[in-house]
């Protein structure tokens, strides 16, 4: 396939934005911080055993932030050991869920704790509607569970409980089979359950706490710890300044989307809808602002190890990005997710050119060089972009 000559192409000049307004700050100090309160109010005998459950998401120095929250363990004299809480990412073994956790770099920033990877789940209860509560025994072989994670806005839906420590205790805890418990149940009964299975396992579950991180454009900028009996309602709150917080692109409406990578650390989906405006599968369609009439994804992140979910959302990809997948792992999350759409591979080119050509030349534009494009790194990293002339204003 021709592309069309380069100067028919958009004029395009690089944005630079600040996305946060603040220094850096240190993570370690504030997950100090979070915790110092919980000193004085945790009922923990010293040498008790701790399942600390870390997510595949990439967050932002999770590595530096789980290793404080094991020392903080270690200081109140029990001991910690890893689970990952990853529902069916990985592909779905012990080993690929270990494995995430490695490339994430939480094992190396933890030496000495062992990680206990294992899919196996048990039942905890059922739903009002009858659907099954799975946990993993990994994490119930502990005394005490201990989870870590982001509060943010989930890509698929939009609730009061959304992305965060209660979705990581209903799905990712709940391991592959646990995962398609509740998405199953969601198709009949909606994400709302995410809440119910929570307060299920805050019942039964020896949960001790949650670390609770938010993050704006720079990365982590708070974090809360949140004893089981508070977590609901915090939660909640948490998740009005996610949004808050959330970077997004200042267009209502474009012709074109160039992302250059997607992947699983840096999104569920690979790429997040909230960002892109765009999102389908069973459970409802949605499109929002800046609302792309064509999406072109260049690459796939090394971190996501070939994971591809959700590149069945772009319109068109390139030939190395296809040849990146590893389609048992990028199978295996579709079908938890009830997402097969997103794993659905679309039109892909030798070059990155014919795959930006072809998206020109079907936004609808008679004339290219008027096409509204961005191009971003990724839906994580927004304070850099490039963008047309015909959006200058």
């Amino acid at each position: 396939m021709a592309a069309f000559p380069e100067n028919e192409w958009p004029e395009t000049a690089w944005v630079r934005r600040n996305t946060h307004g603040r220094p850096a700050l240190d993570p370690e100090a504030l997950v100090d911080s979070a915790l110092a309160p919980l000193r004085e109010r945790l009922a923990a005998r010293p040498g008790a055993g701790v399942a600390l459950c870390v997510g595949s998401r990439g967050i932002r120095d999770i590595g530096r932030i789980a290793a404080r929250v094991a020392e903080f363990l270690r200081g109140l004299g029990l001991s910690p050991f890893l689970v990952p809480a990853m529902g069916s990412h990985g592909g779905a073994s012990p080993e690929g869920q270990a494995g995430v956790l490695e490339r994430l770099g939480v094992t190396a920033a933890l030496p000495g704790v062992p990680v206990r990877a294992g899919m196996e789940v048990r039942e905890l209860g059922r739903l009002s509607s009858g659907f099954p509560v799975l946990f993993s025994e990994a994490a119930l072989s502990a005394d005490f569970i201990v989870v870590i994670n982001r509060v943010k806005p989930h890509t698929k839906f939009s609730l009061p409980i959304e992305s965060g420590l209660l979705k990581m205790l209903a799905v990712g805890l709940g391991k592959a089979r646990g995962a398609a418990a509740i998405h199953r149940a969601a198709v009949t009964q909606g994400f709302g359950i995410i809440e119910e299975a929570a307060r299920l396992i805050l019942e039964r579950a020896p949960v001790l706490f949650g670390l609770a991180l938010l993050e704006d454009g720079g990365g982590l900028c708070e974090a809360h710890a949140l004893l089981p009996g508070e977590m609901i309602s915090r939660e909640k709150e948490l998740l009005k300044r996610a949004y808050a917080l959330l970077p997004r692109l200042p267009f209502t409406s474009l012709d074109v989307l160039v992302v250059d990578e997607m992947g699983k650390d840096i999104s569920g989906i690979g790429m997040d809808s909230k960002v892109t405006g765009r999102h389908r599968d069973l459970t409802g369609d949605f499109r929002l602002p800046p609302d792309p009439r064509r999406i072109v994804v260049l690459g796939l992140s090394p971190g996501s190890a070939g994971n591809a979910n959700g590149i069945g959302l772009a319109d068109f990809t390139t030939d190395r990005l296809a040849a990146a997948i590893d389609h048992e792992a990028t199978y295996k999350n579709a079908m938890a997710a009830l997402s097969p759409e997103k794993a659905a591979v679309p039109m892909h080119f030798p070059t990155d050119r014919e795959a930006l050509s072809a998206a020109l030349s079907t936004c609808g534009r008679e004339n290219p060089r008027d096409a509204r494009m961005v191009r971003i790194k990724n839906t994580g990293s927004l304070s850099l972009f490039e963008a047309s002339r015909s959006l200058a204003a």
